[in-house]
């Protein structure tokens, strides 16, 4: 599992995949104000993306990854 979760952050780590979405969803829906801490994270499946867009979640950290945060800034800030 590339994620886990608290009370209050979604720590995303590696590789999240498909599969990782609707868990994603559903944790985002209990928890609106919650944060998402992807500093670890390497990829992010589109299913995911499309679920922190959505949810209009809030990024605590983004990757470390330069090119990984440069497009998940561009597609989550606009």
């Amino acid at each position: 599992m590339s994620m886990t979760f608290t009370s209050d952050v979604a720590v995303m780590a590696g590789q999240v995949t498909v599969e990782e979405a609707e868990e994603l969803l559903e944790w985002l829906v209990k928890h609106p104000s919650a944060s998402v801490d992807m500093q670890a994270l390497e990829h992010l499946h589109a299913a995911n993306l499309q679920v922190l867009m959505a949810a209009r979640a809030r990024i605590a950290h983004w990757p470390e990854d330069t090119d990984t945060r440069l497009w998940l800034q561009a597609a989550l800030n606009s």
